[in-house]
């Protein structure tokens, strides 16, 4: 059944229970006057006793269901109608007509009275039955009894079917208003998960352009900043031996191939690739003895690297976050350190793999501000990014005039079959 049936047929019963008593009642007192005594007294009786009536319905009239605070008063109001109606079938059964409120009006009171009064009512409308009281004598009894229970019978059935039927469609109603709001609460909050969702994706976009950008600022620090600072540093050792063209030619040398190795690296991280002697190595232990190499030709400080434990491949991520981390340790000792040496260690163990990148250089206060070990450096603060986001560490130890020991650590996740090689993960 929909809302508007619902809602038609609620509005039907409340019509009914209001309007059709005074009908009955009119109906009852126009025949009353018309085919009953004739006499002054009987019609004063019929019209007062109608009016009481009336008046009562009017203003003690109690809607169903009752609530909880009016329950008393429904009580109260059913008792009087239930002695009008006495009243009135008394003095003429004419007023049976009426006197089928009796049943209408039974479901205001509490469940435990209903019988009761649907008895007495039944009671009541058998006298109309025998033709008033007046008959209520010899055999007739035995009639008015069996009437009485008939009625009981037919009335009482009757009138809890209408009870229980009133009730079903009062809670279907109410089932309804509560599905209708739940209905209504769960667009709302489909609304709001709507804009949720598109304050996410934003977000997430968001986001995304920010890791791009970091990506690409610590692969333009690991490439074309750092090439750059090394192209420099021959150019400038070149224009330092103008005397000795030997030299001059060396560093030149060692200039162009800085240049040509970092237009490659930066044409590699634009397309997010490994950087290029890690792709070419076999192993990470191969690539960071290749960058030693290579960074000791230019640098001109001697590096050793030592590789302990068993050497296993590792995930893409792991391995391109450590050969950056010697990178840029290589990177700081060469423009900070003034060291004469320098060495990088790597050690596989169960669960770690370690780098150690060292320098007996002039070393410095960690805890200083402004310090290379505080943060303020761009290639440590893009260092420590690197390894937090695969689940690594990093560890600086250093003093003034004792050389600095850079650790870093990750987990050791060997590479898996199915992992691209070529991808960096970052």
């Amino acid at each position: 059944m929909t809302d508007d049936a619902l809602a038609g047929a609620a509005d039907r019963r409340h019509l009914l229970q209001h309007y059709l008593p005074y009908g009955g009642l009119a109906v009852s007192l126009v025949l009353a006057v018309s085919l009953g005594p004739r006499g002054v007294p009987f019609l004063a009786a019929a019209v007062g006793l109608s009016v009481a009536a009336a008046v009562w319905l009017r203003t003690m009239g109690v809607d169903y269901p009752v609530p909880a605070e009016r329950r008393v008063r429904a009580v109260v109001f059913y008792a009087g109608l239930t002695v009008l109606i006495a009243l009135l079938l008394a003095l003429t059964p004419f007023f049976g007509f009426f006197g089928f409120t009796g049943y209408m009006q039974v479901a205001v009171l509490p469940r435990s009275l209903r019988p009761p009064a649907v008895a007495v009512n039944a009671a009541l409308m058998a006298t109309t039955q025998v033709g008033g009281i007046a008959n209520l004598h010899g055999g007739t009894v035995w009639v008015y009894l069996g009437l009485v229970v008939v009625n009981v019978a037919i009335a009482g059935v009757i009138t809890h079917q209408s009870i229980e039927e009133d009730t079903r469609s009062r809670q279907r109603a109410r089932m309804i208003d509560e599905l209708a709001d739940a209905n209504r609460r769960l667009r709302e909050t489909m609304e709001e998960n709507a804009g949720l969702h598109a304050q996410l994706v934003t977000q997430a976009r968001e986001a995304g352009v920010l890791d791009e950008r970091q990506r690409m600022a610590g692969e333009i620090h690991d490439t074309i900043a750092q090439g750059l600072t090394g192209i420099v540093t021959q150019l400038e050792a070149a224009e330092r031996f103008d005397a000795d063209p030997r030299r001059r030619a060396r560093h030149r040398a060692l200039a162009q191939r800085l240049a040509r190795e970092s237009l490659a690296e930066a044409r590699r991280s634009v397309q997010a690739l490994r950087p290029g002697p890690l792709d070419e190595a076999a192993h990470l232990p191969d690539a960071l003895g290749d960058l030693a190499e290579r960074w000791s030709q230019t640098s001109g400080v001697s590096v050793r690297v030592e590789v302990t434990g068993t050497p296993v491949p590792l995930s893409p991520a792991l391995e391109v976050t450590l050969f950056r981390t010697a990178q840029e340790g290589l990177a700081n000792i060469a423009k900070h350190a003034r060291a004469s040496r320098a060495g990088l260690t790597l050690s596989y163990t169960h669960d770690v793999v370690l780098l150690d990148v060292l320098d007996d250089g002039t070393g410095f206060d960690p805890e200083a501000t402004g310090g290379p070990g505080t943060g303020q450096s761009y290639g440590l603060t893009a260092m420590r990014q690197r390894l937090r986001q695969v689940g690594g560490t990093l560890a600086i130890e250093s003093a003034p005039g004792d050389g600095t020991a850079v650790s870093a650590g990750v987990p050791a996740l060997p590479l898996t079959p199915s992992a691209p090689v070529g991808d960096d993960g970052v």
